[in-house]
């Protein structure tokens, strides 16, 4: 069986400049659609800078559909990898690159008290209880912030043998799904991602993944986006990987969500994030 991390790098083949990328169904987030997570996790891997501190980003223009020839270009140059996501007719739906960084150090978000569970899927990367290769994680929210604690099955360590990158990219950019929603009401999608990998982590350890929601902001030119700030950190504090997301919302979206979330979960865990669409 692959693990995560080769079934990841295996969705990439062909000449290094043009590959083609076809992801497998398994990497969903937002049903028929990649994960954020997974897709930076995967210019991460193709980029192979080392486990020195490096900075991925993702500039998500339109919707990464699952199981379909795309492709995927890479520029390379001294300090990093410059990454394009094409449909066959050419259009962008993801600029990115992984380039060496500062490993600034952010602190993580002071859990609050009285956590409440989070929805949670059948068939997300992130959080889908039924997905065979997902992390399966249940994250958790209260007055002052998203949070969880995931501990990896087998299955989820990287070529070196240290945890995969994708299970920290996966983790940050669904707190910072939680929190845009939870900020808004309203369901969408993460558009501008930047994660910082700081260390690597065990791939048996706890993670802890936090974001404040006194630090989710509207943005001033387009009160749609919103900006967060999430970190990854293990059993001891130490910091693994932060990140700065958008969330932006989409006007329709949470009806479409909603109807699918409350098949597996209590009403009044979906009502906490989404009331105006709850009874």
């Amino acid at each position: 069986m692959l693990t995560t991390d080769a079934l990841l790098r295996a969705a990439a083949s062909g000449a290094a400049d043009e590959l083609t990328l076809t992801l497998d169904p398994a990497f969903q987030g937002l049903p028929d659609t990649a994960h954020g997570g997974t897709l930076l996790a995967l210019f991460e891997a193709l980029a192979d800078l080392g486990d020195q501190p490096r900075r991925i980003s993702g500039h998500y223009r339109r919707r990464v559909p699952l199981g379909v020839p795309l492709r995927l270009g890479l520029t390379r140059a001294a300090d990093g990898v410059a990454c394009r996501v094409q449909d066959a007719a050419g259009a962008v739906l993801v600029d990115g690159g992984v380039a060496v960084a500062p490993s600034d150090a952010p602190a993580p978000a002071a859990p609050g008290a009285s956590p409440a569970p989070l929805p949670v899927s059948r068939t997300c990367f992130a959080c889908g209880v039924d997905n065979p290769i997902g992390l399966r994680a249940g994250l958790e929210v209260d007055e002052a912030s998203v949070v969880g604690a995931w501990t990896p099955r087998p299955g989820f360590a990287g070529k070196t043998g240290a945890l995969a990158p994708v299970a920290l990219t996966t983790l940050l950019d669904e707190a910072a799904f939680w929190l845009g929603a939870l900020a808004t009401g309203e369901s969408g999608m993460t558009t501008e991602l930047s994660v910082t990998l700081h260390a690597a982590a065990a791939a048996d350890g706890v993670v802890r993944v936090s974001g404040a929601r006194a630090e989710v902001r509207p943005r001033a030119d387009d009160p749609r986006y919103w900006q967060t700030r999430v970190a990854a950190t293990d059993a001891r504090g130490r910091l693994l990987a932060s990140a700065a997301i958008t969330f932006v919302t989409i006007r329709g979206a949470a009806r479409r969500l909603v109807t699918g979330l409350l098949g597996i979960n209590p009403p009044d865990v979906v009502r906490r994030v989404f009331p105006a669409y709850t009874a």
